[in-house]
């Protein structure tokens, strides 16, 4: 299968598959991405940051998270490498707790990978937390920005918040959900 770039921004890219018997698909590729659960196991309650979303013109509660590379240049170099994906997942799955919440994230594992479709490559890996402390230099947010991460949810409130549609990352929801399910 043949692959050309139609066009490329910054975080997205589209593709046309050139199948061998001629037919072409469309792809819209994007570096993947990581979200976190971090429980607080002794209380039972989890943590949803509250950040402002541009698409939505409003806030919304989110598994705090980022891109797993700021580039799609950056992507390309990663894929073209052959090395496995984890490696920098896991660097920005510890670099995103401290920019985002003001954690220091000590021990995580993979809880799901959320793969998007076919038509449009977005991997989300979804990491929980299992051994975390306060960071030193609490949340350390990039410029422009704009994340609570003050947002200590019971395990039935986050049930109730993800239910009743005040998640809108809709795919991260319902890993949350599944997560609450298995508490």
């Amino acid at each position: 299968m043949s692959e050309n770039i139609v066009a490329k921004g910054k975080i997205f890219e589209l593709v046309q598959l050139t199948q061998p018997d001629g037919r072409i698909f469309e792809v819209a590729r994007r570096a993947p991405g990581v979200r976190l659960i971090i429980p607080d196991r002794v209380n039972k309650k989890v943590l949803l940051t509250k950040e402002f979303r541009r698409e939505l013109n409003d806030f919304d509660y989110r598994l705090p998270g980022g891109k797993v590379f700021d580039t799609l240049d950056e992507f390309e170099i990663h894929r073209a490498s052959g090395n496995d994906i984890l490696g920098p997942v896991v660097k920005k799955v510890k670099g995103e707790g401290a920019e985002e919440t003001g954690i220091e994230i000590i021990e995580a594992e993979l809880f799901r990978k959320s793969t998007l479709g076919a038509t449009v490559e977005w991997d989300l890996y979804v990491y929980e937390v299992t051994k975390w402390e306060p960071h030193r230099d609490g949340q350390q947010l990039e410029e422009g920005e704009n994340i609570d991460a003050n947002g200590w949810f019971s395990y039935e409130e986050a049930k109730k918040m993800v239910l009743g549609g005040r998640m809108a990352e809709e795919r991260v929801a319902l890993i949350l959900l599944q997560w609450l399910y298995k508490q």
